[in-house]
């Protein structure tokens, strides 16, 4: 049996939502959005171990709601970095002092609630033939690129274009051997913005899973409105057993 991890990174400040603390923390649904998002792994029998990365000054406070919620998995709360990379790279180190380098880790967003086991299986089992996963959907707009911001430089074709999501899967030896590759000249991880990102700067194939448009990010007001939506829709289901 392949170990697997779940490896979650809520190390954000929360600038963008202006609510006066981490997003990760707002209540939604009378629970805060981190635990939504740690309730999907701790559910899943396939996933064996979770590690957080958080801010450090709300640790305490994360280690109490785990507690309080009930989330057995949790393994360890390690301080979280400068960057989001930074923080994932602090977990895995965590992740690598009780797990062997052939352990498969899932990299995900404290503020990504809305995905689902299937999805979990799905990741693992490319991540088992292919060695590094990214869920990704499909583009539905219209791509173009602007290196000034104000005209249009080019507008790729749309077919070829993807959104990269999370959880965003690899063996943790090599996501390791990764970030410590890139961090001996870049320790900032400047113009790599994630896991993905990463493999590929130093050349790494990358296999894609479609993952459902519904993996929103909370990031912004209109996220978390979208999220109590969707939460509000799952309801509906389960009371008139639409999925059943």
């Amino acid at each position: 049996m392949e170990r697997v991890i779940a490896i979650i990174f809520a190390g954000g400040s929360g600038v963008r939502m202006g609510a006066g603390k981490p997003k990760q923390f707002l209540e939604v649904d009378g629970r805060p959005i981190i635990i939504h998002t740690l309730d999907i792994f701790e559910e899943s029998p396939t996933i064996d171990e979770i590690y957080i990365a958080c801010k450090e000054d709300y640790i305490d406070k994360l280690k109490k709601l785990v507690k309080r919620y009930d989330i057995s998995k949790v393994k360890d709360i390690v301080p979280g970095g400068t960057t989001a990379l930074g923080s994932a790279y602090n977990a895995l180190k965590a992740a690598k002092k009780n797990n062997d380098n052939d352990a498969i880790v899932l990299i995900h967003d404290g503020v990504r609630p809305c995905i689902g086991n299937d999805l979990i299986e799905t990741v693992v089992e490319k991540t088992c033939k292919y060695g590094a996963v990214v869920t990704c959907t499909p583009l539905y707009e219209t791509p173009v690129i602007s290196k000034s911001g104000e005209f249009v430089d080019d507008s790729p074709k749309r077919s070829d274009c993807y959104t990269a999501q999370a959880p965003q899967s690899f063996r943790l030896g090599e996501i390791l051997a990764a970030h410590d590759e890139v961090r001996e000249n870049n320790p900032e991880y400047t113009d790599i913005v994630d896991s993905c990102t990463l493999m590929r700067s130093i050349g790494k194939r990358v296999a894609l899973v479609n993952g459902p448009r519904g993996n929103i990010k909370v990031t912004t007001p209109e996220d978390l409105y979208i999220f109590m939506a969707m939460l509000d829709y799952q309801r509906n289901q389960d009371a008139f057993g639409i999925n059943n």
